[in-house]
């Protein structure tokens, strides 16, 4: 096999010309505009009277810096004549037009998606809300969606979604996830949707109304278990830190020092592990392993006869270990693990990372970092 020996790229701007009129605001909206800006795209962020929320909110003004920086600003009163058609003639002229206001907020100022593709057939109208504008489905009613409308924040939705019920453990109150992951996601999932609309809009030569919704980038966060949630209508329980796999050996657990995840999924993996922690013994017990620790069969994820054993085991010697120390072993005999980190700490990792995803945005005391597009560009 060649290994591919490609120089990083130092201009990657495949949206160059796209021109996108953005009326979002907060996080998941700003975040998807973001990402078409750092791909070349000329973006124009269109505030309100009062501006973005973000600017005035000490939790989130590092975080607007970021999630704006390569866009154009410009404050327009839609109450006000003149600046309303000033916005109509911004929108007849763009590629995409992006939104994450409750549905019907652009329709009575005339920029709403039917108002717009008739004068712009060409247009991509993202429209970004917490519950959808109508039913998405293929063939589905336009009032069929209950939820429509309604106003949304991150952990709103999370607790619509059933998301908040699935960190923890069976009897815990609801945990919601320690950050706007809903947000990021949805973000994500409009950046994906507008880039997919362009391709179309290239192969048909028509506009088209994308319609991303919080709750359904919820869904696609919870995927294997939303497919099982449709097909059969189970709801998964809740198993504190274990791995998906549900392997004994996929957790959290206490060192001397700390914490560490180990992700002992494969039998392989719990065979080196046993190995590290010399635990001979345990990888021979047969109330553990009744046909032994089989390496060499099937693709299958670990299980035990006993998995309460197998874990107490490998709790009491991890116990007996600094995190560090244990990461480094561990990861050398090819099992996944990471100690338990703060954010600040691995983001300070990265920073002295020659190569790593963070880049700095801007110049001087207005500049922040960022993990920039998330992934790497290595010219052929």
């Amino acid at each position: 096999m060649t290994a591919f020996q490609g120089k990083q790229a130092e201009a990657f701007a495949p949206l160059a010309g796209v021109q996108v009129l953005d009326f979002s605001h907060v996080i998941a909206g700003p975040l998807a505009s973001f990402y078409l800006a750092q791909l070349g795209a000329t973006v124009i962020k269109v505030e309100g009277r009062e501006g973005d929320v973000m600017r005035n909110t000490p939790r989130g003004a590092q975080a607007y810096a970021a999630l704006n920086h390569g866009k154009q600003s410009l404050r327009l009163d839609m109450n006000d004549a003149a600046q309303k058609q000033e916005a109509l003639k911004l929108a007849a002229k763009a590629d995409i037009l992006l939104d994450n206001l409750r549905p019907g907020a652009l329709e009575k100022h005339g920029l709403g998606p039917g108002a717009l593709l008739a004068t712009n057939p060409k247009l991509i109208y993202c429209s970004v809300s917490g519950f959808g504008r109508a039913g998405s489905g293929p063939g589905s009613d336009p009032g069929a969606n209950p939820w429509a409308g309604r106003p949304a924040y991150d952990h709103v939705v999370q607790a619509a979604t059933g998301m908040a019920l699935m960190a923890g453990n069976e009897g815990d109150p609801p945990i919601k996830v320690g950050f706007p992951a809903i947000d990021a996601a949805t973000g994500l999932l409009a950046a994906f949707a507008m880039l997919a609309g362009l391709r179309e809009r290239d192969r048909s030569g028509r506009g088209m109304l994308l319609d991303v919704s919080m709750s359904n980038a919820a869904l696609q966060l919870m995927y294997p278990f939303t497919c099982d949630a449709l097909t059969t209508g189970n709801t998964p329980p809740r198993v504190g830190n274990q791995g998906y796999s549900g392997s004994p050996a996929a957790d959290l657990f206490e060192t001397s020092d700390g914490w560490i995840a180990i992700g002992a999924n494969k039998p392989k993996h719990v065979a080196a592990l046993l190995r590290a922690l010399k635990l001979d013994d345990i990888a021979a017990d047969r109330s553990i392993f009744p046909d032994g620790l089989v390496t060499d069969g099937p693709a299958a994820f670990a299980r035990a006869a006993d998995p309460a054993k197998l874990k107490a085991a490998l709790a009491a010697a991890l116990r007996q270990h600094p995190a560090a120390a244990l990461e480094e072993t561990l990861a050398a005999q090819g099992v996944p693990v990471a100690r338990l980190r703060r954010l600040g700490e691995f983001a300070s990792e990265l920073r002295a990372m020659p190569g790593s995803c963070a880049v700095q945005l801007g110049e001087g005391e207005a500049s922040s970092w960022s993990p920039g597009l998330g992934f790497g560009v290595f010219q052929a």
